[in-house]
C-alpha cells in the first residue's frame, strides 16, 4: 500500500510505493530534489522529519552522523517511509562541507573560567587546515584518553590555522574533564578529530536570533554570537545564558562588552538556584527567554547545554509556535547519559 511523503518545498504530495525512497519517488513524480550520489554517500539529499517514520537503509557516516540522526535528519536517498510523513530538503545555508581532519595540536593555554570549567586553547602543529562552522564541536584526545567531544568555542578562522578554544566542565567521573581539571598543562599534546554537528550558524538567515546556553553550552553559542557579529549580521540576536548560582557564570564582562558595542546583541545572564539576593534574572534560562522573545516570525533558536534543559528549551519554543527546523539543538550527554540513553 501506497504511503503519502509531503515535501515542504514542493506543492504536489508524493506517492511512494512500498519499499521506494523518498528520493526516487520524488525525482519519478517530478519534484527537483537536491541529491548526488543516490547511495547515501554524499549527504547532498540530507532531509529534516517533520513527521511520520522512515526506515533507513545502509549509509556513510560521513553523509549522515549519529548526532544529525538523532536530530531529526535523513537521507533521502536512504530513506524508505513506514508511514506518511513530511520532509523538508535542506536549504543551501543548512549544508556546511568542512574536510574531517585529524590534528595533532598542542595545549597553548589553559585557563580557570569557574569552579568547574576550565579553558583551552589549542595550536594545530600538523593536519591542518582546520575549517568548520560556528557551533560545530570535534572530538578531542588528551594523553592515552578515548576521544570525547567538545564544542569549538572561537569563530571560525577562514584559514583554518587559528588556535582552537574550548569550555570543559569537570563531570564527576569523567576521565576527560578530570585529565582536563587536574593534570593538563600547556605544552601537551591533543588530538582532534572533526569538525562534526548541525546544529551551526545559518549564515544567510535575516530573520532574530535566540541563543540559549546552559553551563558550558556558552562556548558553541558563544562561537555563534561572535561569528553573526564578525559577518556584520544585524538582526536582533538575543543571548541568554543559564547558570545555577553566580560563581557558575563565566565571561560575563565579555558579553555585556560585545553588546555595548553592538546595538542588535542583547545578554541577558539567569540563575536557577542563587543562594544570595541578587539584582540579576532568576529562573530556568528557557522561560526567562520565551517571556522575553514572543515573536517567533522569521526567528531560529540555537540552544545548548544540558540534555535537560535542552529538550525542555526546545519543547517550549515548539510549543509557542516556533518551527521545530528552525530550532538548532546541541545537547551535552556526558558518557555515563549516552550509555544510559543507549540502554533504553
Amino acid at each position: 500500500m501506497d504511503v503519502t511523503v509531503t515535501i515542504r518545498q514542493w506543492p504536489t504530495p508524493v506517492a511512494v510505493q512500498p519499499g521506494q525512497t523518498v528520493l526516487e519517488a520524488a525525482l519519478a513524480q517530478g519534484a527537483p530534489y537536491p541529491h548526488g550520489c543516490r547511495s547515501g554517500n554524499c549527504g547532498a539529499c540530507k532531509s529534516r522529519l517533520l513527521a511520520g517514520d522512515v526506515e533507513m537503509t545502509p549509509y556513510s557516516e560521513y553523509a549522515l552522523t549519529e548526532e544529525e540522526r538523532t536530530q531529526g535528519l535523513v537521507l533521502a536517498c536512504r530513506a524508505v517511509p513506514c508511514s506518511d510523513a513530511e520532509l523538508a530538503w535542506l536549504e543551501p545555508d543548512e549544508v556546511v562541507v568542512h574536510p574531517l581532519r585529524d590534528l595533532t595540536c598542542r595545549v597553548a593555554a589553559v585557563d580557570v573560567m569557574t569552579h568547574d570549567i576550565k579553558r583551552v586553547r589549542l595550536a594545530v602543529e600538523s593536519g591542518g587546515p582546520f575549517t568548520f562552522a560556528a557551533g560545530q564541536y570535534a572530538a578531542l584526545g588528551f594523553g592515552d584518553l578515548p576521544l570525547r567531544d567538545y564544542s569549538m568555542a572561537n569563530a571560525p578562522d577562514p584559514a583554518g590555522t587559528g588556535e582552537l578554544e574550548f569550555h570543559i566542565r569537570h563531570v564527576a567521573g569523567g576521565a576527560s574533564s578530570a585529565y582536563v581539571a587536574k593534570v593538563l598543562r600547556p605544552g601537551e599534546p591533543v588530538r582532534v578529530q572533526g569538525p562534526y554537528g548541525s546544529s551551526f550558524l545559518r549564515e544567510q538567515h535575516s530573520g532574530p536570533i535566540l541563543a540559549i546556553a546552559g553551563g558550558s553550552g556558552l562556548a558553541p553559542i558563544k562561537s555563534i554570537v561572535e561569528t553573526a557579529l564578525t559577518l556584520g549580521m544585524r538582526q536582533p540576536i538575543h543571548l541568554y545564558f543559564g547558570v545555577r548560582d553566580e560563581r557558575d557564570l563565566y565571561l560575563d564582562s565579555h558579553f555585556r562588552d560585545l553588546a555595548a558595542r553592538h546595538p542588535n546583541l542583547a545578554f541577558v545572564p539567569v540563575l536557577s538556584e542563587p543562594r544570595a539576593a541578587t539584582a540579576r534574572r532568576t529562573g530556568f534560562v528557557h522561560e526567562a527567554a520565551a517571556r522575553d522573545f514572543t515573536d517567533f516570525d522569521g526567528a531560529k533558536a540555537y540552544v545548548a547545554g544540558p540534555p535537560v534543559m535542552v529538550e525542555a528549551a526546545s519543547t517550549l519554543l515548539a510549543d509557542r509556535g516556533m518551527r521545530r527546523e528552525d530550532i538548532h539543538a546541541d545537547a551535552f550527554y556526558t558518557e555515563a547519559e549516552r550509555a544510559a540513553v543507549g540502554a533504553r
